[in-house]
């Protein structure tokens, strides 16, 4: 068993390596300059956020001293969830990617096309024929090659292999020499004056290339930096979507927790409830999860939020805390103004074994909650009954179904209040009619959703399971993260309805 947590480990950190690595390479790597201060600057942050949510995770568990848990809490946890939205979306992005180059291409490709038809345009307009440039009209007209010249043009010239009037010498009319440049003779101010020209050619179409864009030399280095260009502008441009959206996400997400639950009601038929008990309206809330980051407020916002709908009774299904009585006590003291005509009711979910489950227990009694440990008390109309979370299993406190429900009466309807939804086939033995859950927080973090489903027989909502039925709440807090996408809290008003005529 060791070993396979070890092993559980290892998968963990190399999945998480893997994934912070992916996202510094998108984010940093492909968007900043090497040495520049923003690639250091977000090379650090990318070694310190991993750090910061490590010690969040380690700190409640190994006693820190709660100043310290706050302290790393909130970027801690926020950059888990920040982290799973940057990768969702950087991965949406490899898509975008390619759409990306081709229409930089095709903008590219028409501003090319854009700029020849200007140069056409302007030739006809200087009245020179884009097919026949001037300097190539004729090499035997004089006239023609000194304008081409004047021009900066090189007149046309066969190859000296041909024997032409390029070539290095060639007999003219007298059968003499003739210099390269048409001057007979082939004296030395002839060769001068054909040099002269051959010079001033050349130095004109320097002139030439260079006002028309760049000379031949450059065009070679210009396509490999307007592809950087391109790739940089495509990194950039996917990088800044994708913070913009996971961040857009990750700040409606903590919004959705930190403004309070929603409230939802349900009506749930009983065949076996009695007439008088119909309409009677439990409130259920689950998954509260005081700790470094929701604290006192948090829990008087739920509270209002259950006492508006007037309550015949309150169930509070287990995970209130993340945290030791001495460092949570004052965030859970609202809890004492929780009203209703039957009272308030408490079972243990599995962070209260995380955080000193007696104590809890203790302490919720105080504050005025009866605690349901595999018992039950009979009310107008059903039985209501709690059992231990199954995480107690391990410290010799886990459910007892026979405790709980053994010796009732199969005649009247029964309630059971019950942290994880997984408990509901023990529930269905024991002839339970109405099972209410947390546990799930619907997923809290989409695409966890799908997770929340594989793993619990109902993630969310009201589902039958032979002759009992199953109601899990998403829960009114949040773990870790104190974000929900997908899934957001609430608290859930059932009402019991008879079907007896």
């Amino acid at each position: 068993m060791v070993v396979l947590y070890v092993l559980i480990a290892l998968a963990v950190v190399g999945l998480l390596t893997g994934v912070h690595w992916y996202v510094w390479r998108r984010l940093v790597h492909d968007t900043t300059a090497r040495g520049g201060r923003a690639r250091r600057a977000g090379t650090a942050a990318a070694f310190a956020l991993p750090l910061i949510s490590v010690g969040a995770l380690i700190a409640g568990r190994s006693g820190a001293p709660f100043a310290l848990q706050r302290v790393l809490a909130w970027p801690g946890y926020l950059w888990l969830a920040l982290l799973l939205y940057l990768t969702l979306a950087l991965l949406a992005g490899e898509a975008v990617r390619p759409l990306l180059r081709v229409w930089l291409r095709r903008r590219a490709a028409a501003g090319t096309r854009s700029t020849e038809a200007a140069g056409t345009r302007s030739s006809e307009a200087a009245g020179t024929r884009p097919s026949e440039p001037a300097a190539v009209r004729s090499a035997e007209d004089p006239a023609a090659v000194a304008g081409a010249v004047a021009a900066g043009q090189q007149p046309d010239a066969e190859p000296a292999a041909a024997g032409g009037p390029a070539g290095t010498a060639a007999s003219n009319g007298d059968g003499g020499p003739t210099a390269p440049g048409g001057v007979p003779g082939g004296s030395p101010v002839g060769s001068a004056a054909g040099s002269a020209m051959g010079s001033a050619a050349g130095s004109a179409m320097g002139s030439a290339a260079e006002s028309a864009g760049g000379s031949v030399a450059l065009a070679g280095p210009a396509e490999p930096a307007r592809g950087h260009s391109r790739r940089l502008f495509i990194a950039r441009t996917v990088a800044a979507g994708a913070t913009t959206v996971a961040a857009g996400t990750v700040g409606y997400g903590t919004y959705s927790v930190l403004r309070g639950p929603r409230l939802k009601r349900i009506t749930v038929p009983l065949a076996k409830l009695p007439r008088r008990a119909h309409g009677f309206r439990i409130a259920v809330v689950s998954d509260i999860h005081l700790g470094p980051i929701l604290g006192r407020a948090h829990t008087q916002r739920i509270v209002e939020t259950i006492n508006r709908t007037s309550p015949d009774l309150v169930a509070v299904v287990g995970d209130l805390v993340d945290g030791s009585v001495a460092d949570l006590g004052p965030a859970a003291e609202p809890l004492r103004g929780l009203r209703a005509r039957h009272g308030s009711y408490f079972v243990t979910g599995n962070h209260e074994y995380y955080s000193g489950a007696d104590q809890w227990v203790d302490h919720v009694r105080e504050l005025g909650l009866r605690p349901l440990e595999n018992e039950r008390t009979e009310l107008a109309g059903f039985d209501l009954a709690g059992v231990n979370d199954i995480s107690g299993e391990d410290e010799g406190h886990g459910p007892d179904y026979g405790k709980a429900l053994g010796d009732r009466d199969p005649a009247r309807a029964s309630v059971l209040l019950a942290h994880q939804p997984v408990m509901i086939h023990e529930a269905v033995k024991a002839g339970v009619d109405l099972q209410l859950s947390g546990h799930t927080h619907g997923g809290q973090l989409w695409p966890g959703t799908y997770v929340a489903e594989l793993a619990n027989p109902t993630a969310a909502g009201l589902e039958r399971y032979g002759d009992t039925q199953l109601y899990v709440t998403r829960g009114a807090g949040a773990w870790g993260p104190p974000v929900r996408v997908g899934a957001p809290p609430d608290v859930t008003v059932v009402e019991l309805a008879s079907t007896r005529a």
